[in-house]
């Protein structure tokens, strides 16, 4: 291979086309990369197969470093619309990012950071900057070399920084559409230049089931590998995503077609947990063939988890069910919801129990039927929100968890709306509001954060990652955590206004967190004593629960919502 295919981090030559930059120390061939694609249509769950593969890849005692790359030009996933994407998923860095990173850091039980999250705004806002400097030299700037070597140098940089055996490459999207053509260039790059055994391709592809055919159709699924092998990519394995089971006859049909043996060929059909994929990947010895083709050692074992496998028990076997409510506006998009619904599964399986949820949508909801709405749910969630869309139907469901003992747990806008909710009909201020719903509120008990006031963007200017709080001891809170001191994840411009406070804690509302920094002037949990259960929290505790350590906050929620056994 040319000497002069590689260069410094800033340097590139106009006597070669080669551009790709190493970071300094960094050794070809040290990192193993397997990149994970998909075709046919997007929203197969590549996120969930990577971090359950990189779950296993853990048990045979091997680091594992997750990356999504999405091709919007967005510089990250804040201002995107949860009814086109799903969830924003905030990391205890600040960034803001797609749902799959949520996925890998309780699937793995790491924490993630800006290094684990790549868009193509950020690429080309990197390589743009980089052109502006004259790092290339004089050189015209182009897709290839310069866009694909700061693609190839970003994932190196992300494997010198974590010291990964592996590190697990989510191209986001669907092979053949135009946003992720360039990346795809650059994965069949790496390959080229980290040499074949160090490079392993999964497609995960859609194997068609007509209602009406009653049988599995591949000709979608090999259309599609079709087109990636045209851009130079030779799938090793093909994961196979359907309703039910994939047939020998299709698997066959697709190895045929796609140069894969057929045993590389598996079947990834719906389970009734996410969890249980791990185990799927295991059965078919798919972790085995990859490592395989990556030329590594089976035999680096560490010891098992018999912790894993109680929780998987758990969630076969639940001894018990509950029925929890969901108020929101996103409701017709359960991804927008996703870390929500974990955290919940997480916390009933810690209880031996099946969380049945039930999607309240708000916008219909008055006062006058908040009952019907909330009949059959044992307690409540109103998550985070932005918006007035729905914000008077969730208002109406807080009331009416308040007055008649139903478990309350707020997140973020929840908080807020839970302190709207008892200024009207506690303190009895008629026209108590948030300024982001009503500016010119007569009564703005919530406001917006002091540091935000004259800021017009949109786009990374919220509280946002982990921050300090201090909780009060003796608070239900304080008993909840067991400590004083505790880090949550935020993503809110808006607060409890300050001049507000006294006259809620006269009325009996307990504010049992505040924020470290600030002299303690912003309140970050709320509590009612004398109710089963009645907490607001303004941060996002869901964003920290893990399979094995569910979030005491809705462990406790769930706890109260259960009968007596």
């Amino acid at each position: 291979m040319p000497s002069s295919l590689f260069t410094s981090v800033s340097g590139a030559s106009a006597e070669h086309e080669y551009y790709t930059p190493l970071p300094p120390g960094y050794r070809l061939g040290k990192t193993k990369f397997i990149i994970v694609t998909g075709s046919v249509m997007s929203g197969l769950g590549k996120g969930i197969f990577s971090a359950s593969l990189g779950k296993v890849l853990q048990e045979h005692g091997y680091r594992c470093a997750p990356i999504k790359f999405d091709g919007y030009l967005n510089i990250d996933a804040g201002t995107l619309n949860p009814y086109r994407h799903g969830e924003v998923f905030v990391l205890d860095d600040g960034t803001e990012t797609d749902m799959d990173l949520g996925t890998y850091e309780r699937m793995l039980d790491i924490t993630l950071s800006k290094d684990n999250y790549l868009t193509g705004g950020k690429i080309f806002h990197r390589v743009l900057s980089q052109e502006r400097e004259g790092s290339y030299l004089g050189r015209d700037v182009q897709f290839i070399p310069h866009v694909t070597g700061e693609i190839k140098r970003f994932l190196r940089h992300l494997a010198m920084k974590s010291k990964a055996d592996f590190v697990l490459m989510e191209v986001g999207g669907t092979v053949g559409d135009i946003e992720n053509e360039y990346f795809i260039e650059a994965m069949r790059q790496l390959a080229y230049e980290e040499g074949k055994r160090n490079v392993c391709f999964i497609n995960v592809t859609y194997i068609l089931e007509p209602g009406f055919l009653g049988e599995q159709k591949s000709k979608a699924a090999q259309l599609g590998i079709k087109r990636l092998m045209e851009l130079g990519i030779q799938p090793d394995i093909i994961a196979c995503r359907a309703t039910h089971e994939v047939t020998e006859k299709v698997r066959e049909k697709i190895s045929i077609y796609s140069n894969v043996p057929v045993e590389n060929v598996v079947s990834m059909h719906d389970v009734p947990s996410i969890y249980l994929i791990p185990g799927m990947i295991k059965q078919a010895r798919l972790d085995r063939r990859i490592m395989d083709i990556l030329h590594v050692n089976h035999q680096r074992k560490r010891a098992g988890d018999g912790r894993w496998l109680h929780f998987i028990r758990n969630i076969q076997k639940p001894e018990r069910e509950v029925t929890i409510g969901i108020t929101g506006k996103y409701t017709a998009l359960r991804d927008s919801y996703a870390s929500i619904i974990q955290a919940v599964e997480h916390a009933a399986a810690s209880l031996r129990c099946r969380a049945q949820i039930k999607w309240i949508d708000t916008e219909k909801i008055t006062s006058q039927n908040a009952a019907a709405a909330l009949e059959g749910v044992a307690g409540i969630i109103v998550p985070g929100g932005f918006g007035k869309r729905g914000a008077e139907g969730k208002i109406a469901c807080i009331q009416y968890a308040r007055e008649h003992q139903i478990p309350y747990l707020g997140l973020c806008f929840g908080f807020q709306l839970a302190l709207v909710e008892f200024a009207r009909h506690v303190l009895k201020l008629k026209d108590a509001d948030s300024t982001e719903l009503e500016p010119k509120s007569k009564h703005p008990v919530i406001d917006i954060l002091p540091e935000q006031q004259g800021l017009a963007s949109l786009g990374g200017n919220m509280r946002l990652g982990g921050h300090d709080v201090l909780v009060t001891p003796g608070s239900r809170a304080y008993a909840l955590y067991g400590s004083g001191k505790i880090r949550e994840r935020f993503r809110h411009r808006y607060e409890c206004n300050p001049k507000y406070i006294p006259q809620f804690e006269e009325a009996g509302l307990v504010f049992s967190g505040r924020a470290s920094a600030n002299a303690g002037r912003i309140m970050q949990i709320l509590e009612l004593p004398n109710h089963p259960f009645f907490i607001g929290v303004q941060f996002h505790p869901e964003f920290l629960s893990r399979p094995l350590q569910p979030h005491p906050l809705y462990a406790s929620f769930l706890k109260a919502c259960l009968p007596p056994a």
